[in-house]
C-alpha cells in the first residue's frame, strides 16, 4: 500500500473563516474549501444538456415516468423531480452498476437523456440485454421509484443525485459514484472534513475504548466521524462522536429504511439526530454480504483519513483501508499484541505502508497536512491525547490479585497458565481474576483468555489520573511543537 496523499489546494481567504463551521445552505454550491479536496459537482447536467440541445432535444422518455428533457430543463431547481425519477429508474435497473451508470450519464449528458436515447446510442455503450432492461418500464420499478419519492417527502429524508449540488463531492469523484444516495439526517454532515474509524465487530474492551476516545477527540475538534454502524469498533466510534456533541455519519449496507443490526436502532436514531445515515441501496434492501464492500468504498471515500482499530487478517476493515489508500487518503492503524488475532490485520496494514499510531495526537499530525493541502480550514485546536485508554482503575489491594496482575503481561493468557505462574489454586485464581476484571484492570476475551488493560493505576497506590496537556493546533507548523 503506497502512502498516497491528498493533492494540494487553494488557500482559504481569511474572511471565510467565520463561516466554516456553519452548515452550507441547501441551495449553495460546494462548501468553501471543499472544491480543492474533490472536484465540485457540475452545474445541473440535465438543465445544461437540454439547454444545449435546444429544439432538437429528444422527448422520447417513457410516459410512465412522466419525463421529458424539455420539462427537466424547464424546472431549473437543484434536482427537479423529473430528473430524480430518471436517476431512480437507472439506479433500479437490474444489472446496471454505478460505474456504468456514470459512463452513460457522462456520455449522453444526463439521466433523462439516457432514458431518451435511441437504441443504437445505448447499444454502443451497453450490452443489448442491459440496454433493453434500461428501456423497460415494468410496474415493479415504477412502484419502487414512487416509493422512494414518497420516502423523501418526510422531514430529514433526502434523495441526492450527482447532478445535485448537495451531493457529497468526495463521493462524486469516485469512478462509480452512487446513482442515488438515500440520506436520513442533516446534509451538513456530508459537507465537512471527516475521518473514518473502522475495525473489528468482535473488538476487545481496549479496542472499543480506543475507538470511542479517538472519535471523541476529533469530534471536539470539529471533524466529522464516519463509520459503518456495525457492532464493535464502528458503534464505539459513533458513540464517541455523539457523546462529544459532534457530527457523525453512518454508511449502511441495507436500505436507509432498515437498521442492521437491529440492536443498533437507538444508536441509528442518535446518528440521524447528530449527523446522517446514508445508503446507496434501494429502500427495503436487507443486509447481504455483497452489500458491505460497496458500503466500504463510501466510508473510504468520504474521509480524508481512515483509522483502523483492531482488525483480523481477513477483516472487511482492510478492504476499507486499501480502498482509502487507492483513493489517496491517509491510512493509519493501531498496533496490538502479536498474540491477538485482532492485531494481525492492523499489523498487515502497517507492513503495507499504513501509519502506525498510538493516540489521537499522532492521527492529528497526519490529518493536519492532509487538511492543509486539501484547502479545508482545520479547526483551531485539538486536544492532545496521551494513551487512548481507560480512566484510571481502582488500586489493587488483595495479595492474590496483585500477584496475578504482576504475572499478566500485555499478551493474552489463559487462567490455568496464570494460576501456575502465580502459584495460586484454581479457586484463588478465579476470585482474583474476577476482582481484577471488576476493578477494570483486565478483561476476558471471547476465547476465554484474559488481557491486561491500559490503566495508570499503580498496585496498592492511590489513583493517578491521566495528565491533561494543552491543546494542539492542527494547523501548527512542526516547529511549533510535537503533535
Amino acid at each position: 500500500m503506497s502512502r498516497a496523499r491528498i493533492l494540494g489546494a487553494t488557500s482559504i481567504p481569511s474572511e471565510a473563516l467565520s463561516a466554516m463551521s456553519l452548515c452550507p445552505p441547501s441551495h449553495t454550491a460546494t462548501p468553501i474549501g471543499q472544491h480543492a479536496l474533490f472536484p465540485p459537482p457540475a452545474a445541473h447536467r440535465c438543465v445544461a444538456a437540454h439547454a444545449s440541445q435546444g429544439a432538437n432535444a429528444p422527448d422520447a422518455l417513457p410516459a410512465e415516468l412522466g419525463c421529458t428533457p424539455s420539462a427537466c430543463a424547464a424546472s431549473g431547481s437543484a434536482c427537479p423531480p423529473i430528473c430524480l425519477r430518471s436517476h431512480l429508474h437507472i439506479a433500479l435497473t437490474p444489472g446496471l452498476g454505478a460505474g456504468s451508470a456514470r459512463r452513460l450519464c457522462d456520455s449522453l449528458g444526463c439521466a433523462c437523456a439516457v432514458l431518451a436515447a435511441p437504441e443504437p446510442a445505448l447499444g454502443a455503450l451497453l450490452p443489448a440485454q442491459l440496454a433493453s432492461a434500461l428501456r423497460t418500464t415494468d410496474s415493479a420499478r415504477i412502484r419502487a421509484v414512487e416509493r422512494a419519492i414518497e420516502w423523501s417527502q418526510a422531514p430529514g429524508q433526502h434523495l441526492l443525485v450527482r447532478a445535485d449540488p448537495r451531493y457529497p463531492p468526495a463521493l462524486a469523484a469516485l469512478p462509480d459514484p452512487p446513482v442515488v444516495l438515500y440520506v436520513r439526517g442533516t446534509l451538513c454532515a456530508l459537507a465537512q472534513p471527516a475521518v473514518s474509524v473502522v475495525g473489528s465487530r468482535n473488538a476487545s474492551r481496549d479496542g472499543l475504548e480506543i475507538a470511542r476516545t479517538v472519535a471523541e477527540v476529533f469530534s471536539r475538534a470539529g471533524i466529522v466521524v464516519v463509520s459503518g454502524l456495525a457492532a464493535g469498533i464502528d458503534s464505539a466510534a459513533h458513540r464517541g462522536a455523539i457523546e462529544a456533541g459532534g457530527l457523525t455519519v453512518g454508511f449502511v449496507g441495507t436500505g436507509a429504511d432498515l437498521i442492521y443490526p437491529r440492536a443498533h436502532r437507538a444508536l441509528a436514531e442518535s446518528v440521524v439526530a447528530q449527523g446522517a445515515l446514508v445508503s446507496e441501496l434501494p429502500l427495503g434492501s436487507p443486509a447481504a454480504a455483497h452489500h458491505f464492500p460497496r458500503r466500504n468504498r463510501l466510508i473510504a471515500a468520504q474521509a480524508v483519513a481512515v483509522v483502523v482499530v483492531q482488525a483480523a487478517r481477513h477483516s472487511g476493515s482492510l478492504i476499507t483501508a486499501r480502498l482509502a489508500a487507492e483513493l489517496g487518503r491517509e491510512v493509519a492503524a493501531f498496533p496490538g499484541s502479536v498474540h491477538s488475532p485482532l492485531s494481525h490485520g492492523c499489523h498487515q496494514l502497517i507492513r503495507e505502508g499504513a501509519a502506525l499510531v498510538e493516540d489521537p495526537a499522532e492521527i492529528a499530525s497526519l490529518l493536519r497536512g492532509a487538511l492543509e493541502r486539501a484547502g479545508w480550514l482545520a479547526p483551531a485546536t485539538m486536544p492532545r491525547g496521551g494513551d487512548p485508554a481507560h480512566a484510571p482503575a481502582a488500586s489493587v489491594v488483595q495479595p492474590a490479585a496483585r500477584r496475578l496482575l504482576k504475572r499478566l503481561g500485555w499478551a493474552p493468557a489463559a487462567a490455568d497458565a496464570l494460576a501456575h505462574a502465580a502459584g495460586l489454586s484454581a479457586a484463588e485464581t478465579a476470585a482474583a481474576l474476577l476482582d481484577l476484571e471488576l476493578a477494570g484492570h483486565i478483561e476476558r476475551l471471547i476465547d476465554g483468555r484474559f488481557q491486561r488493560l491500559a490503566t495508570r493505576a499503580s498496585l496498592g497506590q492511590p489513583r493517578d489520573p491521566f495528565p491533561q496537556p494543552g491543546p494542539v493546533s492542527l494547523l501548527a507548523s512542526p516547529a511549533d511543537g510535537p503533535v
